[in-house]
């Protein structure tokens, strides 16, 4: 299949766990890729400058260039979903947000994921959407004074039974209030393939539908959430779609790796993990 002008980042939060997460950058360089993102990898809101620095140089000295960050979205292992829709995180996420968007920017990041948040039975559904609101178009004032867009991601209910966006229709409607009704110009949807699957939605259709609204695009393969080849999407069709979209940013790879981590890349040659020479063919 075509690749196109297709470009892959790692995902280091998801990948290359065996690894202390500073030597994640360089173990991602070892495997081709030069391009990365992450989940917000600290476990406070406000790291110390020391621990944002020593990050900062492990990317930098491995030669990768972070391409995708989340803001804080609370204990994603106890199953949090995001801070920003619910009373309780609210001040934790505005306090993470000139941060993450101050290292994103140090590194020349413009995309940031904003997770909505779990329902919490102790705010009604309007509560929690005008609270949402009012959170990211406060994150999408700071992510423009430096020139990045702010992107919403659906995730499945299976894995996130109360999450509310699960699906990229839901996405979508939120992405068009912020612009049209808020004037939050820098915002957009982040197609993660694997949670739309999940749920049902043909992402080839999706793809050729909607590539134009979205802000960044991740992969798994379903059921699993394996890389691609372990489940149960055609990825040949898939990304072959993709490319042909005019789709120009990047795939980010945030699978759960069947096996050692840079063993799960053979699905994609070597020759087209690095941005620099993404148009030539997958084989």
């Amino acid at each position: 299949m075509t690749a196109g002008r297709l470009r892959f980042d790692v995902n280091l939060s998801i990948l290359f766990t065996e690894l202390p997460l500073l030597q994640r950058p360089a173990a991602a360089a070892a495997a081709g890729f030069d391009a990365v993102e992450l989940w917000w990898p600290f476990p406070e809101p406000v790291p110390a400058d020391r621990e944002l620095d020593a990050l900062r140089t492990a990317l930098t000295d491995a030669g990768t260039r972070l391409v995708g960050l989340n803001f804080d979205a609370g204990d994603m292992a106890a199953g949090e979903r995001g801070l920003l829709s619910r009373p309780s995180g609210s001040a934790r996420f505005r306090a993470n947000v000139e941060v993450a968007v101050g290292f994103a920017a140090s590194l020349g990041c413009t995309t940031l994921n904003a997770l909505y948040g779990n329902r919490d039975p102790e705010a009604s559904v309007p509560e929690q959407r005008e609270l949402a609101t009012e959170n990211l178009v406060f994150a999408a004032a700071a992510a423009e004074r430096v020139g990045a867009t702010v992107v919403i991601e659906a995730l499945n209910s299976f894995e996130s039974p109360r999450y509310p966006i699960t699906s990229s229709q839901k996405a979508l409607d939120l992405v068009d209030y912020l612009k049209v009704v808020h004037g939050a110009p820098n915002v957009a949807f982040l197609a993660d393939l694997y949670h739309l699957a999940r749920m049902g939605e043909p992402v080839e259709r999706l793809v050729e539908l909607r590539s134009d609204r979205f802000g960044h695009v991740q992969i798994a393969d379903p059921p699993g959430r394996g890389q691609p080849g372990t489940g149960e999407l055609d990825w040949a069709a898939v990304l072959e779609r993709l490319a042909a979209s005019g789709y120009d940013g990047h795939v980010g790879l945030e699978y759960k790796p069947v096996g050692p981590t840079a063993a799960s890349f053979d699905w994609l040659p070597r020759h087209l993990r690095a941005t620099a020479t993404v148009e030539e063919s997958v084989s």
